[in-house]
């Protein structure tokens, strides 16, 4: 099977570029051709507010000079809206992967302006497809609200690229791994760890990195480690007592996955597609992105060893039969069938 995949990143910690990376990671091994069109190889404006935009004007440019030369794949697989343009221009058959609600995030981030700019290029990018998928719940059901049909196809992750072993810098350690942005709310957890007789490891980089040092500056206990090579970021939340996801907008978090598999136990905000990943009380804690909300339950789980163990247990135990990617491979292999040009 000849395959493009477009994805604005295919490599780095973020859960998006983690999912797009290992699928074309198992497509490549079962001998399937696969082009990739991404940042990695594709000429972008690394700017905040234009990389998403320049991204989606060079891939395009990219796919449509492929179809001029009379490259035909029999699937085109699209990730998030800026590669759907792209998508639309090559030859085959058209799948795009949501992974989350794209206007929602947008306006989240640039203002209301931007969400119906957003919300139109949802439509259009929608439109263009043959067949969508979305990687959580709560996404496939609003776009299943605007009329499309949407086939749920989760995150996931490889038991076997997670660590045995973890790293552990103090001796009550708590652990944030991810983007820093604005809507991972990474600030309401340095708020939070004021209230608590723990250390904070933020582990990976992004456009809020030197905001965030400033909020943490003057606290001993905020320990800022930057970008990580992938193995060691895990080996970081595999050593730590309780990992948090203090997101104020979410998709389906890999990090989160990760964090469950591994038996870390887990605090998530009440947002996006956590609680379809969290039970509350059962395999993790839930709470709203507030930090007093967020320092209760992560001394909580510091506190009460055996609840934390219990929590873990069942969260490793879920992610691991639910979420693994032999399952969610699978099932990207029957969509890819459906639409096979």
């Amino acid at each position: 099977m000849k395959t493009i995949v477009i994805s604005p990143r295919v490599s780095g910690l973020g859960g998006v570029a983690q999912h797009v990376g290992k699928l074309v990671e198992l497509l490549r091994r079962d001998g399937h051709e696969v082009d990739v069109v991404s940042v990695e190889n594709t000429p972008y404006l690394p700017v905040k507010g234009l990389m998403n935009p320049s991204f989606a004007v060079s891939a395009f440019a990219k796919a449509a000079t492929k179809r001029l030369l009379g490259r035909r794949y029999d699937v085109v697989h699209a990730h998030n809206v800026p590669s759907a343009p792209a998508m639309r221009a090559a030859r085959g058959g058209k799948v795009l992967t949501m992974h989350g609600v794209f206007s929602e995030q947008v306006g989240y981030l640039h203002g209301g302006l931007a969400r119906r700019l957003g919300a139109w290029a949802e439509h259009k990018a929608l439109e263009w497809a043959d067949a969508i998928t979305a990687v959580s719940r709560s996404a496939a059901e609003r776009y299943r609200s605007l009329g499309f049909n949407v086939i749920h196809v989760p995150n996931a992750i490889d038991p076997a690229d997670l660590p045995v072993e973890g790293t552990r810098f103090f001796e009550r350690q708590v652990v944030y791994c991810g983007r820093l942005s604005r809507e991972k709310g990474v600030d309401l957890l340095i708020e939070a760890i004021k209230r608590i007789d723990a250390n904070l490891v933020v582990v990976g980089g992004g456009p809020l990195e030197r905001e965030l040092r400033e909020l943490a500056r003057g606290n001993p206990r905020v320990s800022f480690t930057g970008p990580l090579p992938r193995g060691e970021a895990l080996k970081l939340v595999k050593g730590s007592d309780v990992f948090v996801l203090p997101s104020r907008h979410e998709g389906l978090s890999t990090a989160l996955l990760e964090a469950m598999a591994m038996g870390v136990p887990v605090v998530a905000t009440r947002v996006g597609g956590n609680p379809e990943l969290v039970e509350h009380g059962e395999t993790g804690l839930l709470v709203e992105p507030e930090p007093g909300q967020l320092a209760g339950a992560i001394s909580l789980l510091l506190e009460d060893r055996d609840l934390a163990k219990r929590l873990a247990e069942n969260a490793a135990k879920i992610a691991r039969e639910k979420y693994s990617w032999p399952v969610v491979y699978r099932q990207y292999l029957d969509v890819y069938r459906k639409v096979a040009d």
